[in-house]
């Protein structure tokens, strides 16, 4: 029996919840296709905060460093103001543990809960392969005469041939991987942000041309990307793009394939420790309620077991995880009414129970 070691951060609000349902289906894959993963939880969040005024101890990179994967709830609490657990956990994991790669699946599992019209699953069906450590994300600016009428605020994108080129390395590699299209379109923004898209584009063709012949390249501006994904959202295979734009039609993504309740993504390194996790936030209002919709982070779960597969090159975690997907469409297609909380028709705890008996 194969076994993985699996770092565990519930997190706030809702986030220990959909945690829960997704370690319930994950037991239950992992039994059926003979694997064995082994929990260890961490109570990185706003209640450890608040009570001991330290976002991560000094310890925990280091900690988190010695998983090949971490399942994640969710960051965000109502009495700590915005961005310092976001930042002191969410954003310095992902650069200090160098998941370079935001991977996020849209994908609609039943076009009821689209909110395009004549859209279904056939058309919403495509990848977003988003930098993860640089951009605008990197902290790089300032202030100059804050707080006076002259003040002046400055954030700098910033952008190495090095970090673009492993990303795009990435999604071509994807690309081919998925074998569905054969097509990555670069989403960026060539015609005002000449500098950092210059160097983005100039990377995706010169890697393309000489290493991925097979693999066919297309260019969009990101305004005309989403207009796109409303209107034509079936011309997509994956898309490949910076920190700011892949974070912001990641949650248009998500939108259409039925709302941040199904959507799931995964912080990767491929060669160190990646995080999976659900896209929306801590939602702190529907706390204790059983009413939060746990697909999201069952998805996630299932994420990760995918990449272990691929890590490993181990079938094993590969077919749990598509074990877990096909229990998420049968669930989604015949039980819910939809995909919003509290009106599924089922509790939070009640769907992880369907989704587990349909693997």
């Amino acid at each position: 029996m194969k076994s993985y070691d699996v770092a565990v951060i519930g997190g706030d609000g809702t986030g220990p919840e959909v945690v829960r349902e997704a370690i319930k289906v994950l037991d239950v894959a992992s039994k059926k296709f003979d694997l064995k993963l082994n929990y260890t939880h961490f109570d990185f969040g706003g209640d450890r905060y608040l009570r001991t005024k330290e976002v991560l101890p000094d310890s925990a990179v280091d900690d988190l460093r010695k998983f090949p994967v971490v399942l994640l709830g969710a960051i965000g609490h109502p009495d700590v103001k915005p961005g310092i657990l976001e930042k002191g956990i969410l954003l310095r994991l992902r650069f200090e543990l160098e998941q370079y790669i935001n991977l996020r699946p849209v994908k609609l599992y039943d076009e009821r809960f689209c909110p395009l019209k004549d859209k279904g699953p056939k058309e919403i069906d495509f990848v977003v392969v988003r930098e993860n450590n640089e951009g605008l994300y990197t902290g790089s600016g300032g202030f100059v005469f804050k707080g006076t009428p002259n003040e002046i605020a400055i954030q700098e994108s910033v952008n190495t041939r090095r970090g673009v080129e492993r990303c795009l390395r990435y999604a071509f590699d994807y690309t081919r991987k998925r074998n569905k299209d054969k097509k990555l379109m670069l989403c960026g923004k060539t015609n005002v942000l000449t500098y950092a898209f210059d160097l983005w584009e100039r990377a995706f063709h010169e890697i393309g041309q000489k290493d991925y012949p097979d693999i066919k390249r297309e260019y969009a501006h990101v305004d005309a990307t989403t207009m796109w994904f409303v209107k034509n959202p079936e011309w997509f295979d994956v898309i490949v793009t910076d920190n700011m734009f892949g974070d912001i039609i990641t949650d248009l993504g998500a939108m259409i394939q039925g709302g941040m309740g199904i959507a799931a993504g995964g912080n990767i390194n491929p060669q160190g420790t990646s995080m999976f996790e659900p896209i929306g936030g801590s939602a702190p209002k529907y706390t204790g309620k059983n009413v939060i919709n746990p697909l999201a982070a069952i998805c996630a779960g299932g994420l990760m077991l995918d990449f272990l597969g691929d890590r490993e090159s181990a079938e094993a975690p590969k077919k749990a995880a598509a074990a877990i997907e096909t229990a998420v469409i049968k669930t989604v297609r015949e039980k819910l009414k939809t995909l919003a909380a509290g009106k599924m028709g089922y509790g939070t705890k009640e769907v992880g129970d369907l989704v587990a008996a349909a693997v």
